[in-house]
């Protein structure tokens, strides 16, 4: 897909972002997840407040693609003490990356993937890592396909319920 912007979230975005956030999480998540573990979800992690202390957060960055105007998918990456899990200061989370079921197999991911990789190159840092629900066979073959490799597991809250996040890598410099 040709004429895909990619543009740094700010604070006056905060509409579009909470709007494709709730929008692309629930189109992934809701058919194998509870209503009430959706709503719990989704109103405590795209809050206004929430993506207020994510946006100004220096060790966060939101990136929205978009075309002709139109948000179309975004990118939310995290390095040092904002990482989710590791907190290593050599590397940087992509903690997601989500598009609009309509625009799926349309490289809109993988532009905004290419995105996350320059940023870590622009950082400097050893490596990329990420954590994808095991019953996201579509995330997990992308990245895959990207040159991750599974390294561990974690458990991932999803409102009351506790599901097993595989741990990718992605190596940028030899160890």
């Amino acid at each position: 897909m040709k004429n895909i912007d990619i543009q740094k979230v700010t604070l006056n975005d905060i509409d579009q972002l909470q709007k494709i956030g709730r929008q692309t999480f629930s189109e992934t998540f809701s058919g194998d997840n509870s209503e009430e573990d959706m709503k719990k979800y989704l109103d405590e992690n795209f809050s206004i407040e929430k993506l207020t202390d994510e946006l100004n957060n220096k060790n966060s960055e939101f990136y929205f693609a978009k075309l002709e105007n139109t948000v179309i998918g975004y990118l939310k990456l995290n390095f040092g003490e904002s990482q989710t899990e590791l907190k290593d200061n050599k590397a940087l989370e992509i903690e997601r990356i989500y598009v609009p079921k309509e625009f799926h197999g349309q490289s809109v991911g993988q532009i905004l993937y290419e995105k996350a990789i320059q940023v870590a190159k622009q950082k400097n840092v050893d490596y990329v890592w990420l954590g994808v629900w095991e019953e996201n066979l579509r995330a997990l073959s992308f990245y895959k396909k990207n040159g991750f490799t599974e390294f561990d597991k974690h458990i991932f809250k999803l409102g009351n319920d506790e599901q097993t996040d595989i741990m990718m890598k992605l190596q940028l410099k030899e160890q």
